[in-house]
C-alpha cells in the first residue's frame, strides 16, 4: 500500500472515525492505507466485495489496523446511507469523509445519450453529495470534522475523450464551496483535491494498452519530472482531514506534479 513512518504523523487522527468511499483500489486504498496507519478507525465503501475484501486484508497485514467495510453501489443512494449508518454503528460518528469514488472512463461526444450522461453524474458527482448529507449531522453533533472531495484537474485542462466525466469534477470545486458555507457553523470543514495524472494500477494498464507514449508525454507537461503515485493524493487528504488544517476550508487543493 506504500504507506511509510517517514512522513508526517497527525496525533489528532488517532482514533478518529475515518469514512472512505471506493476504498478498495487504487487511490482509494491507499488513502485507507493512510489513515489507518495514523492510528484512525478507519471504514470504507467499496462496491465489489472481493476487491473489499482483499484490501481489507492486505491492510491488517502491513499497518496491524482492522479496516471495516460495507459492499454497496454508491449510485443507490438508500443502500449507500444504510451502509454509511451501519459502519459508523461500529465506528462511531465520522469525524472526517474522503469522497474518493469516481470513474473516468472515455466517452466519443458523438455516442453520449441522456441515460449515459445521467449515469457519468451519478457515479462521479451525485453520491459525494449524499455520502456527505448522510454524515453531516453526526459529524456535526461529535463536535465537527473534515470532508474531503475528490476532484480532478481534467477539466481545467479541458480534456477531450470525458466530457460528461470532466463536468461533474468541475461541478465538486462548486459542490465543496457551498457545503464549506453551509456546515462551517457546524465546525465542519469542506475542501476538494483535484489530482493530476495518478498511476494507479487501472491507469497504468489503459495507458499501456493504448497510449504508452502517454507516460513521457505527460511527464513533459509537469513542473517536476515524477509521476504522481496514490500516496502523494492520500498524504495531502490526511493533512486536510487533521487539525493541523484547522481553519482550512472552501478550498481546492491541485496535487498535479506542476501541470495546471
Amino acid at each position: 500500500m506504500q504507506t511509510t513512518s517517514a512522513f508526517a504523523r497527525y496525533p489528532s487522527l488517532v482514533g478518529r472515525p475515518v469514512l472512505v468511499t471506493g476504498g478498495g483500489s487504487g487511490i482509494g486504498a491507499s488513502l485507507v492505507a493512510h489513515f489507518a496507519e495514523q492510528g484512525a478507525r478507519v471504514a470504507f465503501l467499496e462496491r465489489d466485495a472481493r476487491t473489499a475484501e482483499a484490501t481489507a486484508g492486505d491492510i491488517e497485514a502491513e499497518t496491524g489496523v482492522r479496516v471495516r467495510h460495507r459492499v454497496v453501489d454508491l449510485v443507490d443512494v438508500a443502500a449507500t446511507r444504510a451502509a454509511i449508518a451501519d459502519l459508523a454503528s461500529e465506528t462511531g460518528a465520522f469525524r472526517v469523509l474522503v469522497n474518493n469514488a469516481g470513474n473516468d472512463d472515455r466517452h466519443p461526444v458523438a455516442t453520449i445519450e441522456p441515460d449515459y450522461w445521467d449515469e457519468r453524474f451519478a457515479v462521479n458527482l451525485r453520491h459525494q453529495f449524499f455520502a456527505a448529507q448522510a454524515v453531516a449531522e453526526p459529524m456535526a453533533a461529535a463536535g465537527g470534522g473534515a470532508i474531503v472531495n475528490l476532484g480532478s484537474i481534467s477539466w481545467m485542462m479541458g480534456a477531450a475523450g470525458l466530457v460528461a466525466y470532466t463536468t461533474a469534477k468541475s461541478a465538486v470545486a462548486g459542490l465543496t464551496r457551498s457545503l464549506a458555507r453551509e456546515w462551517g457553523t457546524k465546525a465542519i470543514r469542506v475542501n476538494c483535491i483535484a489530482p493530476g495524472w495518478v498511476l494507479t494500477e487501472r491507469q497504468v494498464t489503459r495507458a499501456q494498452a493504448t497510449a504508452p507514449e502517454k507516460f513521457a508525454a505527460y511527464l513533459d507537461q509537469q513542473c517536476l519530472k515524477e509521476h504522481l503515485a496514490p500516496p502523494d493524493i492520500a498524504r495531502m487528504a490526511l493533512w486536510l482531514a487533521a487539525d493541523d488544517s484547522r481553519l482550512v476550508t472552501s478550498q481546492t487543493f491541485i496535487v498535479d506534479a506542476g501541470v495546471v
